[in-house]
């Protein structure tokens, strides 16, 4: 089968591709933003890459085309699947039909920690022989690539609740039934797609509903949002856990160094073992958690987990080290959500104890750009002990006035504004955090090049 992909260099789509290829479909894409890691995962597996979405993408004869939900109607390649009677599906879809249907899906969802949280997971499992499949939304270092075929019957899936297509307005993932099912938190976002946090709920309900008797559900007890998704009704197993020291779980931890790099597994009030990894940042300690009582679900021994996530690499972009010029740092993170850049912020702060963070921000998820989150960003900035924040020209709100109550925080307009204004202050010894979902104009590269002449 020939399958045309709408949108092949997102994360997700991308991760289909690499999976529909392993099965031995002759798979090609369309998409507006071709750049690595995903276009270079893409090519290597031999997989056509176009730029745009020209309809004479579709001169191939596609047996099935693929849409992305960054696809919408009026868009010449959407009309023109329609008007030629082009069958289509939708990511997740062809993922539960032609991947899912046999396999025993453990899915981690939540509004953070869902890439980290199910590559730890896929590695336990792999370091526990049962070489599992798996799509991530990123690259873990373990892996080398974020989609593999696998082999039966465990199957890791980052579950979205972003929604699926512009024809099938469900979140993503209740198209997966998943047997394993993890709720890492839930906090409102994606305020493009919804109104409001119960919709989010409403949603993350709806998954549960899908979960068999039989199967488990792990989630965030410390967490108030996903106790009011549970109480709306649960029919399986289920197991809570926490790493916040004053509340009770079936799962804990109890916590050897300030930064999360050693922390003993706690089930059901017993040490279990005690975990020193090179990963830090207490969201590290929960996602670290939930995988491993999502692989004792399906069998894995607390102690096989530890020893699995000892040689966990980090997923790319997540406090990943780009590089270090003249003693300065540069790193590169994920972070877009003010929860998500605090601890960030923290995890690094706790490892680096006094050293000065600089943090290069750029707000660029759709949340983010309609200003949803603008009167907490100044707060998750705090910790830094210099804030540089990009200010594209066509955000809907005011930056300036948002963060301006913070001494450390300068706001700029131009990428080439922050490299110059880093490299006059910065220092050997410190540290720079660039914080963005997105490309952020190149500037990881463009600030160590800067560094290396730097005076």
């Amino acid at each position: 089968m020939h399958i045309h992909i709408l949108g092949i260099c997102g994360t997700f789509m991308g991760g289909i591709a690499l999976l529909a290829r392993e099965a031995g479909h002759q798979v090609s894409g369309s998409d507006a933003n071709v750049y690595p890691p995903m276009s270079t995962q893409l090519e290597e597996q031999g997989i056509e890459l176009n730029e745009g979405y020209d309809p004479s993408h579709l001169d191939c004869n596609p047996d099935c085309v693929v849409v992305g939900n960054v696809m919408s109607r009026g868009k010449e390649i959407i009309e023109e699947v329609l008007n030629r009677g082009i069958p289509y599906t939708s990511g997740p879809e062809w993922l539960a039909s032609h991947l899912l249907k046999d396999r025993w899906v453990l899915a981690v969802s939540g509004t953070h920690g869902k890439t980290t949280t199910s590559s730890m997971l896929a590695w336990i499992l792999d370091y526990a022989g049962k070489k599992p499949g798996f799509l991530i939304g990123g690259v873990p270092e373990n892996f080398g690539k974020s989609a593999r075929f696998g082999s039966e019957p465990y199957f890791v899936v980052e579950a979205d609740e972003y929604d699926t297509a512009f024809f099938d307005k469900r979140s993503k993932f209740v198209h997966y039934r998943p047997k394993t099912l993890v709720i890492n938190n839930l906090e409102f976002d994606h305020a493009d797609i919804f109104s409001s946090l119960d919709d989010i709920k409403r949603q993350f309900h709806h998954l549960i509903r899908t979960v068999p008797g039989k199967g488990g559900i792990i989630y965030n007890n410390a967490e108030s949002n996903v106790n009011d998704v549970i109480a709306m009704g649960c029919w399986s197993e289920s197991q809570s856990f926490t790493h916040e020291a004053d509340q009770a779980a079936n799962w804990q931890v109890n916590i050897k160094k300030a930064d999360g790099s050693s922390f003993e597994v706690i089930f059901k009030g017993d040490i279990q073992g005690t975990l020193n990894w090179s990963i830090i940042g207490m969201h590290n300690v929960q996602n670290a958690l939930a995988a491993i009582a999502a692989a004792h679900h399906v069998g894995i021994s607390v102690t096989q987990s530890i020893q699995a996530l000892e040689c966990f690499k980090n997923v790319k972009r997540r406090l990943e080290l780009r590089g270090e010029v003249k003693g300065i740092k540069v790193y590169d993170d994920f972070a877009h959500h003010p929860t998500a850049i605090v601890s960030t912020i923290e995890g690094m702060r706790n490892n680096v104890g006094s050293a000065r963070i600089f943090a290069l921000l750029e707000p660029r998820s759709n949340t983010m750009r309609m200003g949803v989150h603008k009167d907490a960003l100044a707060d998750s900035l705090r910790g830094a002990d210099r804030v540089l924040v990009f200010a594209p020209p066509d955000i809907e709100w005011d930056v300036s006035e948002s963060v301006g109550c913070l001494e450390q925080v300068s706001v700029m307009n131009t990428v080439e504004d922050i490299v110059d204004t880093v490299c006059a202050e910065a220092k050997a010894g410190e540290h720079i955090l660039i914080m963005s979902n997105g490309a952020f104009g190149g500037i990881h590269l463009k600030l160590l090049d800067a560094l290396k002449v730097k005076s």
